[in-house]
């Protein structure tokens, strides 16, 4: 009898046992862990302060301002984010163009030749994405057809770089290697969801190079411009380790290295590096290939093609991202508990400089406050002229403005700089004011600029 009872209560304690651990499973399949559920609202909270921000500030212009709407190129640049993309874009062409000797500028026509060109197959393109954190945006295929029929326009820059290469080798006395670089707007097609039809054209901004190399070199230098441009795109960040590298293959078979950038809903290509043969050339210049034989050395080739292809607007969009910075507490209703500033890089900037004035005589102040601002913007610095404002605004509802702006330094022109030439300085990223006098500011100015493209 005490047997049975004892088996009876092993089995239902053993019942019980399995009832408890088909709780806890079905819990961890169906509960999300807490420390991850808060770093998925944090990364939704990052996106809306983001998004908020680029149109209260004049980045991004939009009445349905979304990460979709951006990435797809169906959004306005305001006069901030003019700014910002003519810097970076000034750094690109710097870096890629001006400091090198086998490098040519072009510039090409946006219709294509005829949308039947056999090279519309080589094309490879940074193309909008259906959803954010989809990576779907690295596509290689034909213009579609009723989309080339109604537009005729390029997806991107290869083929008109291709088309000048023979009159740029003439122009080198037909060296290898050099390269071939051109910034121009391209088009895409942007899909209606329900529909699956194009609604409307979808605009971007890419800056493009074609390096032209022999075979046997080719994969050598396709790793030194993919390790350049890494460092490239990391150099502008506050932190770096955002962007990363993937590799991929498109129809042909042939490797992409792609650039990607951590945004918070999801990884996006910022780039892509890919090594064409020497049919890219081939395909595009019919009937004979003579015009197409370059020199390498002693021998004559017709090279092989590294692409490098980088979204100027999605980068842009990248840098803003990386700079926004939170502090305090980013939940909390009243700005007062928060700060919110833009560190941007200072070559990046879109204003360097914001010039204000305190107490005293506001129409003398307004004169000293021009006169400085002329003298800046004469070495080359932006100025967001604070002074023309007739609206009184506390002077901390200033900085949380300009900290938002991305404004490097703001100048503050007071009672005291018309009796003894002194202003005070006050730096965005650290919020220290410092007095300085006036006619030692612009070489201050000028020397942090000048120090930080070197970093």
């Amino acid at each position: 009898m005490l047997l049975c009872v004892l088996q009876v209560s092993q089995a239902r304690q053993t019942r019980r046992t399995l009832q408890i651990i088909r709780l806890l499973k079905s819990r961890r399949l169906t509960s999300i862990p807490r420390d991850q559920s808060q770093h998925v609202q944090a990364e939704d909270n990052t996106q809306k302060v983001l998004l908020d921000l680029c149109r209260k500030r004049g980045f991004i212009f939009g009445d349905e301002l979304t990460s979709t709407s951006v990435l797809r190129g169906c959004q306005n640049l305001g006069p901030l984010g003019t700014r910002l993309k003519k810097n970076l874009l000034d750094e690109w062409w710097s870096t890629m163009v001006l400091n090198r000797d086998q490098v040519l500028p072009i510039d090409t026509l946006h219709h294509l030749p005829g949308s039947s060109s056999p090279s519309a197959k080589l094309s490879l393109k940074i193309c909008p994405q259906s959803g954010p954190g989809k990576n779907q945006d690295l596509t290689t295929h034909k213009l579609d057809e009723d989309f080339g029929k109604m537009f005729d326009l390029r997806q991107d820059l290869l083929e008109g770089t291709l088309r000048c290469y023979p009159a740029c080798l003439e122009l080198l006395s037909k060296r290898l290697p050099f390269g071939i670089a051109e910034v121009g707007r391209c088009f895409h097609p942007v899909m209606d969801e329900e529909e699956s039809m194009p609604f409307r054209l979808g605009e971007r901004t890419v800056a493009s190079l074609a390096w032209f190399t022999s075979g046997k070199t080719s994969g050598q230098w396709q790793d030194y411009w993919l390790r350049h441009r890494l460092v490239w795109w990391q150099r502008f960040s506050q932190v770096p380790s955002r962007f990363s590298i993937s590799d991929q293959q498109d129809d042909g078979g042939r490797k992409m290295s792609i650039i990607n950038y951590h945004f918070p809903w999801g990884e996006q290509a910022v780039e892509i590096l890919t090594s064409l043969n020497d049919s890219a050339l081939t395909q595009v210049h019919g009937g004979s290939s003579s015009s197409l034989h370059a020199r390498d050395g002693r021998k004559s080739v017709i090279p092989h093609v590294v692409w490098v292809s980088s979204d100027v607007e999605r980068g842009l969009l990248a840098y803003l991202c990386d700079a926004l910075q939170v502090t305090g507490n980013s939940t909390a209703r009243s700005t007062d508990q928060r700060r919110t500033v833009l560190k941007l890089h200072p070559s990046l900037a879109p204003i360097k400089v914001s010039v204000d004035v305190g107490k005293g005589p506001t129409a003398d102040l307004r004169l000293v406050c021009q006169g400085l601002s002329t003298e800046l913007r004469e070495v080359g610095i932006s100025i967001w002229p604070g002074y023309q404002d007739t609206l009184y605004t506390p002077m901390e509802q200033l900085f949380t403005k300009y900290d938002e702006m991305g404004v490097l330094f703001t100048v503050l022109i007071s009672d005291v700089t018309l009796e003894s030439g002194l202003l005070q300085l006050r730096s965005r990223d650290t919020t220290i004011k410092e007095t300085m006098h006036i006619s030692k500011l612009r070489a201050f100015l000028s020397q942090y600029m000048t120090a930080a493209k070197k970093l």
